[in-house]
């Protein structure tokens, strides 16, 4: 059975639920702790994004397999403006909000795997996948 979880992100309490669900699945999974502090840390980063620039959104976590490997797997969902330049979010250090600029190219570098599409005044969907070795 696949496991898949969704959590609201419209509150700093969605944030805490995202990496609390997070964290129980990796561990499910078979991740040893430092993984489960990555795929937590990439679950932070991307549900606080959601929730300082979309306002509101969701973050879909499920196990998955392909190729005889398991792994899990992150989805940042929202409705909210876009990202107008991809490739300048990717920067490291770039921010807008006055935080550390780790966000998203860390995000990258925590898990195996990372994609970004976004429209402009629709919104953002970002996928990651994390795994297991």
């Amino acid at each position: 059975m696949q496991v898949q979880t969704h959590v609201d992100i419209n509150s700093e309490w969605g944030i805490v639920a995202a990496r609390q669900a997070g964290r129980k699945l990796a561990r499910e999974v078979g991740f040893g702790s430092v993984d489960q502090a990555r795929i937590t840390t990439a679950i932070s980063e991307l549900a606080r994004n959601i929730y300082l620039y979309a306002k509101k959104g969701q973050i879909h976590i499920e196990e998955v397999h392909r190729s005889g490997k398991k792994g899990v797997k992150i989805a940042a969902i929202d409705n909210g403006p876009g990202i107008k330049d991809i490739r300048k979010v990717m920067e490291d250090g770039y921010t807008t909000s006055g935080g550390l600029g780790a966000g998203l190219p860390g995000v990258k570098r925590l898990m195996d795997e990372f994609a970004i599409d976004s429209v402009l005044n629709e919104g953002t969907t970002i996928t990651a996948i994390k795994w297991l070795r």
